[in-house]
């Protein structure tokens, strides 16, 4: 291995270990990392980087790593980054889904699971907070979040809803410039699955959403929610059981396929699911990488993508809808529920990690009133 490749193994490896806080806070090591310290990009190169990002499904902190790596070392820099900042949270996260699988119905865990579920909802509520405001550009991007929510808590299946919103808003986008020509879609084509639990059904839903996942990691949970839940193949405690830990570990949260997995298939299970979710984004950024200056100036994608950004906070909040019916069932999940809503949106600068932390013990002190 050259140099160069050493030096991206061993920052993207540090990171993956030490990145708490979801996408933002990941990039901005990053920022400070790739652009201050090592000076490997230039600062505007860098935010056209974030851009992209945001104009390809996939994990955007993960993406950035890509990004990073290819740049200091071409392709193989863009695997060897993506794979460093992946790997500890996959390790960790297999490790808790091995314990999960064993103890996590017991009563001397149960308690601490208890407190964590309601902490999570904050936690992404103050995630759709976020994601609202971002992405919140016009009243009518407005109007599509709004029926994306509706029609989602109707029973309309979310990847659906997500599309058909973005459809619309490239539908708008042509009406406004009806004088443009349309000069290219790449509509992305579901699959169809097997009906079995098995390995390869676990590796080919999670390509699927790999390959769709447009917006936060946090939208991940709503197709999961569409893809396992509502088919029966994972319980929606299990989900929120894995958004827990999706946060309590460092790295991308889409380290939670990786748990999934584990549920669904034990450890090839979680190998598959793991594969499955990064593998798209590993393809998108090396065919996209050089693309990214054309990419930013489309505006064409980008009206598909304001749609889609504003339907998934829709998404996000029908979920969670959901989530809180099933959750909050007592006092008890509700003073955790609250307790954790004041630390999201007013200490803003408390780690969601410790947030599920708080949850956790203060759910196993509850159930001892």
């Amino acid at each position: 291995m050259n140099e160069k490749l050493k030096e991206v193994a061993k920052l993207f490896f540090k990171l993956g270990s030490i990145a708490f806080g979801g996408p933002a806070a990941h990039i901005a090591m990053m920022e400070d990392e790739v652009v201050k310290k090592r000076k490997w990009i230039s600062q505007q190169h860098f935010l056209d980087m974030i851009g992209a990002t945001n104009l390809i499904p996939g994990p955007n902190s993960t993406e950035m790593t890509m990004h990073c790596g290819h740049e200091r070392a071409g392709w193989k820099g863009l695997i060897v980054a993506g794979t460093c900042f992946v790997f500890p949270a996959v390790m960790i996260t297999m490790l808790i889904a091995w314990l999960y699988q064993d103890y996590g119905q017991l009563p001397s865990v149960e308690p601490f699971i208890y407190g964590i579920k309601p902490a999570v909802i904050a936690i992404i509520l103050g995630a759709v907070y976020r994601l609202g405001k971002k992405a919140l550009k016009s009243i009518w991007l407005g109007v599509l979040g709004a029926l994306t929510l509706v029609v989602c808590l109707m029973g309309v299946h979310e990847i659906l809803a997500l599309f058909a919103c973005g459809l619309l808003g490239l539908i708008w986008h042509f009406i406004q410039n009806s004088k443009n020509n349309l000069k290219s879609v790449a509509p992305l084509l579901l699959l169809q699955t097997a009906a079995s639990a098995g390995t390869l059904k676990v590796l080919l839903t999670f390509l699927k959403v790999g390959a769709l996942l447009y917006g936060s990691g946090y939208v991940l949970f709503a197709y999961l929610d569409a893809e396992l839940v509502a088919t029966g193949l994972l319980t929606r405690q299990e989900l929120i059981d894995a958004v827990a830990v999706g946060q309590i570990t460092p790295g991308p949260v889409l380290s939670t396929a990786t748990f999934i997995g584990w549920q669904l298939g034990g450890f090839w299970g979680a190998i598959a699911a793991t594969i499955g979710i990064f593998l798209p984004s590993f393809i998108f950024v090396a065919i996209l990488n050089p693309l990214i200056p054309k990419m930013r100036k489309s505006k064409t994608i980008s009206a598909f993508l304001d749609a889609v950004n504003i339907a998934a906070v829709g998404v996000i909040v029908a979920v969670c809808v959901e989530m809180g019916a099933e959750t909050l069932v007592d006092w008890r999940t509700i003073l955790i529920a609250v307790a954790s809503m004041i630390t999201v949106f007013v200490f803003k600068k408390v780690n969601s990690a410790f947030i599920v932390i708080g949850g956790a013990g203060l759910g196993f002190l509850l159930t001892l009133v």
